[in-house]
């Protein structure tokens, strides 16, 4: 594994380019328009991205193949780009590096919570079904303790 440099200047921040996300029905409508291609392709890219969650314009065959590249060069700019991922504790855990679309580098750690950790584990002590000794019930009511 290659070790990356440690950079101590801050990247030249910037917006981001616009993408389709940022965009309501009608400005997706004329951002198509913009680029040729009938106002009703706007719908149709909206139901790939929103409703397949697919952002890869080769998997969105009801787009004509000589608009797919277009479409996604203008509305589907990459914001994030993954550059490392490692997991841990038998797959649970998972750290990914990520490059921003001005270059700045961002790390996210996905873990599970004390929860799901415990119901995994076979463990009744953490459920909120049943608290762990010690700790009273949650009850909708104050309790007394005498």
């Amino acid at each position: 594994m290659s070790a990356l440099p440690l950079v101590f200047d801050a990247p030249r921040r910037g917006l981001p380019p616009t993408h389709f996300a940022d965009l309501d029905a009608d400005a997706r409508r004329a951002a198509v328009t913009d680029l040729g291609l009938p106002a009703f392709r706007a719908d149709q890219l909206a139901r790939q991205y929103y409703g397949r969650f697919e952002s890869d314009p080769a998997a969105m065959t009801d787009l004509p193949a000589t608009a797919r590249a277009d479409l996604a060069r203008a509305l589907l700019p990459p914001l994030l780009t993954e550059i490392r991922s490692v997991e841990s504790d038998a797959g649970t855990t998972r750290k990914t590096l990520w490059r921003l679309h001005d270059g700045a580098l961002v790390e996210s750690v996905l873990m599970p919570t004390r929860r799901a950790t415990a119901r995994a584990s076979g463990s009744r002590s953490a459920s909120p079904a049943r608290p762990a000794a010690g700790w009273p019930a949650r009850s909708a009511r104050p309790v007394r303790v005498a």
